[in-house]
């Protein structure tokens, strides 16, 4: 098992790279978004390892950072949900936005990515919630955005103009005047998003 390598990239080809390190030409999985990915040819990169063996198949799966590939590794443990949907879950958003997602059970927002259906999405945001948001504090971020009479409605004002569930949420959870109407918590949403 590689933990990581440090290489230049020689060739770059639909969802990965090539990195050259001590002559040998590694052919590395790398999301869409990553740095890695958007790196210039002989630009010396390193980056964080997983080896995925199967019976017809040796893949080497890589990440510009530690967080990313712990989550790659972490939504590989849901029923259902190979490397293929887990590149391309780490390929439609940052880390962040994608832990916001599964904390806040915004399934919408994971559906975005490519292959990715409904009931997997639903299926990730069940068994990684208690994970993630232990783990991040996002909880807290959660119940500030719930708390008070006319949140519950303006998140789903929100949602009905084309943010996501987490955006609305997150937009929310500074706003603490219990005393504000629905459309007053929209129009300081809409400031903080």
């Amino acid at each position: 098992m590689f933990h990581y390598i440090k290489g230049n990239v020689t060739m770059q080809f639909e969802g990965g790279v090539v990195i050259e390190s001590n002559g040998i030409g590694y052919e590395v999985f790398v999301p869409d978004n990553s740095p890695v990915y958007l790196s210039d040819i002989n630009e010396t990169v390193l980056v964080y390892t997983a080896m995925i063996v199967r019976e017809d198949d040796i893949s080497i799966y890589g990440f510009h950072s530690k967080e990313e590939l712990e989550l790659f590794r972490l939504l590989r443990t849901v029923s259902g949900v190979g490397a293929k949907a887990s590149m391309a879950i780490l390929s439609c958003m940052p880390v962040n936005e994608i832990k916001k997602a599964i904390v806040f059970e915004d399934s919408a927002a994971l559906t975005r990515a490519n292959g990715v259906g409904k009931k997997i999405a639903q299926r990730i945001t069940l068994e990684l919630k208690d994970k993630l948001g232990a783990d991040e504090g996002l909880y807290e971020t959660a119940d500030k955005a719930l708390s008070g009479s006319g949140k519950a409605e303006a998140i789903n004002a929100l949602i009905s103009l084309g943010y996501t569930k987490s955006e609305a949420m997150e937009a929310l959870a500074g706003i603490n005047d219990e005393n504000l109407t629905t459309e007053e918590y929209i129009k300081k949403a809409l400031k903080n998003i």
